[in-house]
């Protein structure tokens, strides 16, 4: 069955198509958001105006016609509202013009599952880290089949936290993708604030401090030292729960899973209690429809769609709230 996955939760509108579990296309368009960060209205129109021009090239990428499509899934949350909304439009109409059903995803659901397929892995510890999340997970099947939170932060994303630095201290573009990459050039370590509270943390003591004290070190050296402060918090809740769930595997996916520091990290980690680690190529590590397509297909084998009337989006749609499919 070829079933098309389409993601707009944030800057990336992205359409993928997945077949037997393998992504045939994923194609995307992403919103630039310069030095300014991201404005929801604003980037929804970015969606709109792209939205036809990725679809078609996914459907030419992946060799297939419309007739071939068996189903669609899209995002339902978490995200920003006007993005989700013209995801969640473009899947209806697809879905009504087709004559095939449709199923609403969660888009933590897809970063983890995609990482556990492309990982080679059964049933991991996972670090989930994105701008709106983070979060450790461990799948359990009471009462029914979903990721269980055994950690998260208490108050924004690792990778909001890195977004924002980069804003404040005026890098461009103000992703935390430029901030990992000065930091790789960094040499001196300063201590900054480090909040850890069993397998929760906290990330904003952290910005703030950086960000006063940016005028006083290299960027290279600040950037290296907030990642390394940052990514060690991550590690030491990840380690906790990998020993107290007794797993033997770990998983890292979300856009900061893009850092080859923080893989590193976890993967050395990992291997030290002799567990396996895996994680997604960087494609499906950001944000993209081919998770969205392969979690889809998933649930449309179990006869899981949705009526249209039912298909809505939720901005805070919970991670442990989605059913998960194996």
């Amino acid at each position: 069955m070829a079933v098309i996955g389409i993601e707009s939760s944030a800057h990336t509108f992205g359409v993928g198509i997945a077949d037997s579990g393998r992504v045939l296309a994923n194609e995307k368009e992403m919103y630039r958001i310069g030095t300014r960060g991201m404005i929801p209205n604003e980037v929804a129109e970015f969606h709109i105006g792209n939205a036809g021009t990725v679809m078609a090239r996914a459907i030419e990428k992946a060799g297939i016609s419309k007739s071939e499509i068996t189903g669609v899934g899209y995002t339902r949350g978490p995200g920003m509202g006007p993005c989700l909304q013209v995801g969640q439009l473009s899947a209806k109409i697809l879905a009504k013009r087709l004559r095939v059903p449709i199923v609403p995803v969660n888009h933590g659901v897809g970063h983890i599952e995609a990482a556990r397929l492309f990982g080679g892995l059964d049933d991991p510890i996972a670090l989930y880290v994105s701008g709106g999340n983070s979060q450790i997970l461990k799948l359990d099947a009471r009462p029914f089949t979903h990721y269980r939170v055994l950690g998260e932060t208490f108050d924004i994303g690792v990778g909001n936290m890195l977004d924002t630095f980069a804003r404040e201290v005026g890098l461009d573009p103000a992703w935390g993708s430029t901030v990992d990459r000065l930091a790789q050039s960094g040499k001196r370590y300063v201590e900054l604030p480090y909040s850890v509270k069993g397998m929760d943390f906290s990330f904003t003591g952290l910005m703030t401090k950086a960000t006063t004290i940016a005028h006083t070190l290299s960027r290279e050296d600040l950037c290296f030292s907030l990642e390394q402060t940052a990514f060690s918090m991550l590690c030491e809740t990840t380690e906790r729960a990998l020993l107290l769930t007794n797993s033997d595997e770990v998983c890292v996916c979300g856009g900061v899973a893009q850092s080859p520091k923080l893989r590193e990290m976890i993967g050395s980690m990992a291997r030290s209690h002799g567990a396996r680690f895996g994680y997604a190529p960087d494609e499906f590590n950001a944000d993209n429809g081919g998770m969205i397509a392969l979690v889809a297909e998933e649930m449309l084998e179990k006869r899981l769609s949705v009526p249209l009337g039912r298909c809505d989006i939720e901005q805070r749609y919970r991670i442990e709230s989605a059913q998960v499919v194996r």
